[in-house]
């Protein structure tokens, strides 16, 4: 069971710190996050909700919205990720799809949560703030929790019941929720404690928002005593004297909040020699932006490839693989791959009849093992379209592996454009633009046109305050990448993004193709 994680954690270390606020305004020990998870269960328990009751929690990262998910998992409730950065409505679609039977709020998304719950159907049998300021007549959680001391039974063990009911990014579309079950939790606690290993309980710096990968890679940590810094987003000054300050040992980022902190003017001034693993995942880094990163970090590079429908580390590429590709040149390209399948899955390249293909072939990157959901709920047809023969599910990402094992992701199978009879990636082509001063995040399209077909176009949102025009960014293009692959057009505007801040394409396509007939996916 997911709970049992933090369990260990309790019993391992209870007076060490579990959550600490990064400023130093809050720290909760074991023992203390322990005591509210079970005040918290408490409570719900009271209320009727129970074993497998649905329970979201809306809320920046903050300590006590932890407490509130601990509480959840100590009943076995499901803990049903919420993302602040949401729409109403696509909140409104998850709990109802969920069936949310309590709802935990931080009063900083007051009209959020106000307008998710005018806009469900009926109320969640529990709504609770987690601190003052919620809306009249709303508990607040500190009046609502049990009485001090309440201690809930331990959960019967059900590895095969629901752990999280986490929604994916809906960059194909509206979201889904994916089952993710307390044994494939188990599998993922595993992988990391295997893959990441540590002498002495970690110390992690959770920036990332706890709604996506940043909070169930907690539990890792959790298991081994170690203590979780708790930043409100990325503020990447903040976030580098964090690392010095509290003597951070592992975090996770995406690539785009890294290449934030490379670009602030103190990124060398910060004594980084407690990291031990610096996480990236999310999408690939570009090159020069990684060997960038080892510089300034040291060799703490962390690679893991994987996805809600298989969480967080269905590959690996240990800060050891980034060494010897930088000190080997004939491993150089290893910098490019997304590392080797993590001791718990199993990677394989399928082509489209599913047939599985050997060294440098291109096709669809599929895994299958104990880390892999069973569905998406109460979604049949969606769950079909990953099913792939031999009981591999298909991630819809295109890569080769090569002799060695490791796994190259080219490219999002639906990304592929098609330009004068070429099949062009847009990956490529967006990690050269990443390394254009000024850049703070890029889409590659296919536009429509007469003479290509589809004419590969950048669509560039640039650092606040800075200035780039579009020569620059197609003259880094042409000497890197040749004609084929160098976009005929620039485009400077703020990208949409999903609910976890994936920038969205569809989007993109759906407003540049002409409406009749055009390509929307």
């Amino acid at each position: 069971m997911l709970i049992d994680a933090f369990d260990r954690g309790a019993r391992l270390a209870p007076d060490a710190p579990c959550l600490q606020m990064q400023d130093g305004s809050l720290t909760l020990t074991y023992r203390e996050t322990d005591a509210l998870a079970h005040r918290i269960a408490g409570a719900l328990d009271a209320a009727g909700v129970g074993t497998q009751a649905r329970v979201g929690v809306l809320s920046p990262n903050a300590p006590h919205a932890f407490c509130c998910i601990l509480g959840a998992l100590r009943l076995n409730a499901v803990w049903v990720p919420l993302n602040t950065r949401a729409m109403p409505k696509d909140l409104v679609a998850m709990l109802t799809l969920t069936g949310c039977d309590a709802l935990f709020y931080d009063p900083s998304l007051l009209d959020l949560a106000t307008d998710v719950l005018d806009g469900l159907p009926a109320a969640p049998r529990v709504v609770v703030a987690t601190r003052a300021g919620g809306r009249d007549g709303d508990p607040v959680l500190g009046d609502w929790m049990a009485a001090d001391g309440v201690r809930v039974p331990e959960p019967a063990d059900a590895p095969d019941s629901l752990a999280l009911l986490f929604g994916t990014g809906g960059t194909t579309g509206r979201s889904k929720a994916v089952r993710m079950r307390h044994r494939m939790m188990e599998t993922m606690n595993l992988a990391f404690a295997a893959h990441l290993p540590e002498d002495e309980p970690p110390v992690m710096l959770m920036a990332a928002p706890m709604t996506h990968a940043a909070g169930p890679i907690c539990f890792p940590v959790f298991a081994q005593g170690g203590t979780v810094i708790v930043h409100d987003g990325v503020v990447p000054a903040a976030v580098l004297a964090s690392i010095e300050r509290h003597r951070v040992t592992r975090l996770f980022l995406p690539p785009t909040a890294i290449y934030a902190l490379l670009a602030d003017p103190g990124v060398r001034d910060h004594d980084y020699s407690s990291l031990r693993y610096f996480i990236y995942a999310a999408a690939p880094m570009a090159v020069d932006k990684l060997r960038e990163a080892m510089d300034v970090f040291g060799p703490v590079m962390t690679q893991t490839f994987g996805q809600a429908e298989a969480p967080m580390i269905a590959t690996v590429m240990t800060p050891r693989d980034h060494a010897e590709a930088v000190a080997d040149d004939g491993k150089a390209a290893r910098l490019f791959s997304a590392g080797r399948p993590s001791l718990v899955a199993k990677v394989a390249i399928l082509d489209p009849e599913g047939n599985v293909l050997g060294p440098g072939e291109e096709g669809e990157i599929c895994v299958r093992g104990a880390l892999v959901m069973d569905g998406y709920h109460e979604d049949p047809e969606q769950t079909a379209s990953t099913r792939r023969p031999g009981g591999w599910h298909g991630t819809s990402d295109v890569g080769r592996m090569d002799q060695d094992g490791f796994v190259y992701i080219i490219d999002r199978l639906r990304d592929m454009i098609i330009t004068g009879g070429f099949n062009v990636w847009p990956s490529e082509i967006e990690q050269t633009i990443h390394t254009v001063d000024g850049v703070k995040d890029c889409a590659v399209i296919g536009l429509p046109d007469e003479r290509w077909g589809e004419a590969v176009t950048a669509v560039v949102e640039l650092r606040e305050g800075a200035s780039v025009d579009a020569a620059a960014v197609i003259a880094a293009c042409r000497e890197r990448l040749g004609v084929v692959k160098t976009p005929k057009a620039v485009i400077f505007r703020e990208l949409p993004r999903s609910p976890v801040g994936k920038v969205l394409k569809r989007t993109l396509r759906e407003e540049y193709w002409p409406a009749a007939g055009g390509r929307s996916v």
